[in-house]
């Protein structure tokens, strides 16, 4: 198969035309503008490299394809020449990411041209709705869920793993005893980005936002005990969650689920959130 050069890293004078076309899908851009945003281009300061399929810098107009490749590969626009420019770049060096997500189309195309060498995945959620509401939420919140204080990390932990492994198939504190998730967890919880309901000091509901750019911000990490499932408490908390964010923080609340999880796909709808996109998740 005849290959292309490879894309090129973007640097600031790339920016203009990035953040362009980050601005034209805010909700499915948003876990890179958050960080664009923060840091620019820079790779060092962005923690993570920007790719273009242009051969040149875009001083003006669209950016044909765009990629980040950081702790997830997330592969945000490009058709297959752009896709296979990237698998070239990626293919260059060892994989580190841990996934590859991002919208669907993009997401399943890079993994045709990676999956020969970087096969098998662990698994491939092909079908996940991105869904985004930015107004008050059709059912009542839940009054006791809150953001969650820097004292309580020991309490909240736990919930977190719990739902690590539910939702990801693999222990957060495999290879390094749990220190850098323990360490991710407590950068949300300082933040002010992760929300609980405890009962007799256990979580029993818990939700954070995660990515958060200047116009939406993207729930992760919703988890409800096993003993309360079925009460409405993930649904209500949720709610709160939203509430916060499109009240409190003057942003589109955002997830993305994937569609086999019908309890939840129903719980969101039922919350006023409506799809506005589909991504897709390749797991090493």
């Amino acid at each position: 198969m005849l290959r292309l050069a490879g894309a090129r890293l973007l640097d600031d004078r790339d920016y203009p035309a990035v953040r362009a076309a980050l601005a034209a899908d805010p909700v499915g851009s948003c876990m890179v503008s958050a960080r664009v945003e923060t840091a620019g281009l820079d790779p060092w300061r962005l923690g993570g490299e920007l790719w273009a399929a242009d051969s040149r810098p875009v001083r003006a107009g669209r950016l044909q394809g765009l990629c980040f490749s950081g702790p997830n590969l997330i592969p945000l626009r490009g058709n297959a020449s752009a896709l296979r420019s990237f698998a070239d770049r990626a293919l260059r060096r060892q994989r580190s990411c841990s996934s590859l997500v991002g919208p669907a189309e993009q997401v399943l195309g890079l993994w045709d041209e990676l999956e020969p060498e970087w096969g098998p995945a662990r698994e491939v959620r092909h079908d996940q709705p991105l869904m985004a509401l930015d107004g008050i939420p059709s059912v009542a919140s839940d009054p006791l869920v809150r953001a969650v204080r820097p004292e309580e990390l020991d309490k909240y932990l736990p919930s977190a793993i719990a739902m690590f492994i539910e939702e990801v198939g693999v222990d957060p504190r495999h290879g390094d005893g749990g220190a850098g998730y323990r360490a991710r967890v407590a950068e949300l919880i300082a933040a002010g980005r992760a929300f609980a309901r405890f009962e007799d000091g256990e979580v029993v509901f818990k939700a954070e936002i995660g990515a958060m750019s200047s116009t939406v911000g993207q729930i992760q990490g919703v988890w409800v005990h096993p003993e309360r499932r079925g009460a409405g408490l993930g649904t209500a908390g949720t709610a709160s969650v939203v509430t916060r964010l499109v009240r409190g923080m003057n942003r589109t609340a955002s997830l993305y689920v994937n569609a086999y999880n019908s309890p939840a796909l129903a719980a969101y709808r039922r919350i006023g959130f409506q799809q506005v996109g589909q991504y897709a998740t390749v797991l090493f």
